[in-house]
């Protein structure tokens, strides 16, 4: 199939990868735009994912209202440079993950953050739940690491499906930054709170 410049500059605009990569993406996918778009995502991926290791001490720390003044979110978001942290980029990103927390309010920032004692519970439960509705032994453990995915997926920052495209998470989000600035960006903290709920 033939790549033309307007398909090129299309996937550009798309995606905000440079002409030759998306040319090449157009190219390995055979013109179709999902394929290349998902290619490009990828190799952005693999380069966030080189970024990872890198120190994050500069960002910002953003205040977030909401629903006329009925949920409060803070949030400290970390890049490495201070250049990076003034951008518009980097603004934008930080506001985006304020909303998702507000909106779908998670516990905790990654998976690892979650108290082992919560994740016991947690499995005893779902465990209990399985034998209660007469499910086989070997089939319960299956049943409960099942459960914990959607309930990290509830609870987890990082696994939540992204308040503005529910296609990717927010670590999705991140890593996509990630390879756009081309600086390692790691939320470090926040706090959430909604009038009137017991602290």
């Amino acid at each position: 199939m033939q790549i033309t410049a307007q398909m090129v500059k299309q996937l550009r605009e798309m995606t905000g990868a440079g002409m030759m990569d998306c040319k090449k993406a157009l190219q390995e996918a055979g013109g179709d735009f999902d394929k290349a778009v998902k290619i490009l995502r990828e190799r952005g991926l693999a380069k966030a994912a080189k970024k990872a290791g890198r120190t994050a001490k500069e960002g910002m720390i953003h205040a977030y209202i909401h629903g006329g003044g009925r949920i409060g979110v803070m949030v400290e978001v970390n890049c490495e440079t201070d250049f990076v942290a003034r951008t518009d980029d980097f603004k934008n990103l930080v506001n985006d993950i304020a909303l998702h927390i507000a909106a779908y309010a998670p516990r905790w920032v990654k998976r690892e953050d979650v108290p082992e004692e919560i994740i016991e519970q947690e499995k005893e439960i779902y465990r209990k739940q399985a034998l209660q509705e007469g499910k086989p032994e070997h089939v319960v453990e299956k049943i409960v690491e099942g459960k914990m995915k959607n309930f990290y997926k509830e609870n987890v920052l990082m696994e939540q499906p992204f308040v503005k495209d529910e296609d990717k998470t927010v670590e999705e989000v991140i890593k996509e930054a990630i390879a756009k600035i081309g600086e390692n960006i790691v939320v470090r903290r926040f706090v959430r709170w909604e009038l009137g709920e017991e602290s």
